[in-house]
């Protein structure tokens, strides 16, 4: 059968019609692929957030990542980076109990480690105490003991003092401490963005990470008679035990700080970190720190 010039051509239309179709409907399926593969982002209660991850230092997250914030016991974690930067530190030295330290908890209705006066405790045992079960007694311990001075409060003056020089030494301009455990005399304060690098640089020590993704530990200390007791602590941080591969790290909360967390995970070979501030209650502290971190693993 012949075919003249007029059937040729539409022959060809056609082709190039299905060819164009094809490429459209191609061209949709990979656009909606593109936008299945990049989340939306999620919102948050906490008033600021951040995330990055930690091999990288790439921001994946950021929420008012550099406004200034009350930061409640998220503040430990530069109190045990200080202490474990210490030169020729020995985690096995004994700290006596002292009463100040008690009297201390007791007149700032503080979190507390539950530490008994006259028992000698172990500078590791005190970060278990820190970090754990939040010990602000334990906090005031390990200041008078690694700050310089001949009075307690010239050590705790100077141990803060160290506080902030790690602080500077981070490069971190949103960041001011004037306690050893966040509870603050009007300028203590931090950003989501610089609490999460104070953790990452934290991170770094092995003794850090083991105990900031310990849920609970059992620890045997020396009575001031030579005799001795075990003391019982869990981690505050809940999320330990509720979010796949978590591995710390400090949790924080107070009137002006509200609800804060500080918190990294790591999946298949990735590690993100990231900060919560002033979320508006322990739930929603938690539930904000999933959103973000699971959008965070996705990215």
């Amino acid at each position: 059968m012949k075919i003249g010039i007029k059937g040729i051509n539409r022959v060809s239309a056609a082709a190039t019609v299905a060819l164009t179709a094809g490429a459209v409907i191609a061209g949709s399926v990979f656009a909606s692929t593109a936008q299945a593969a990049t989340p939306p982002t999620p919102t948050i209660t906490a008033k600021g957030g951040y995330v990055m991850n930690n091999g990288t230092a790439k921001t994946l997250f950021s929420k008012a990542a550099d406004t200034r914030r009350s930061t409640g016991s998220t503040t430990k974690i530069m109190t045990a980076k200080v202490v474990l930067s210490q030169k020729n530190l020995n985690l096995d030295s004994k700290v006596t109990i002292q009463k100040a330290y008690s009297d201390y908890i007791v007149s700032k209705g503080a979190s507390s480690a539950r530490l008994i006066v006259g028992d000698k405790v172990t500078v590791r045992q005190l970060l278990y105490g820190l970090m754990l079960p939040s010990g602000c007694d334990a906090a005031y311990a390990l200041a008078d003991k690694f700050g310089s001075g001949t009075t307690r409060a010239a050590r705790v003056k100077s141990f803060i003092g160290k506080m902030n020089a790690q602080a500077k030494s981070l490069g971190l301009n949103n960041t001011h401490f004037d306690s050893f455990d966040g509870i603050s005399n009007g300028s203590n304060y931090s950003t989501p963005r610089d609490l999460t690098k104070i953790a990452s640089s934290a991170m770094k020590s092995s003794t850090f990470r083991t105990v900031v993704k310990t849920k609970s530990t059992k620890q045997k200390v020396t009575t001031k008679s030579g005799g001795y007791r075990y003391m019982s602590w869990s981690n505050t941080n809940a999320m330990l035990s509720s979010y796949s591969g978590a591995i710390g790290v400090k949790t924080g909360s107070g009137p002006t700080a509200k609800y804060c967390l500080v918190f990294a995970a790591t999946r298949n070979g990735k590690t993100v970190i990231g900060t919560v501030l002033a979320s508006t209650s322990a739930a929603n502290r938690s539930a904000d720190m999933k959103k973000i971190m699971d959008y965070s693993f996705k990215k």
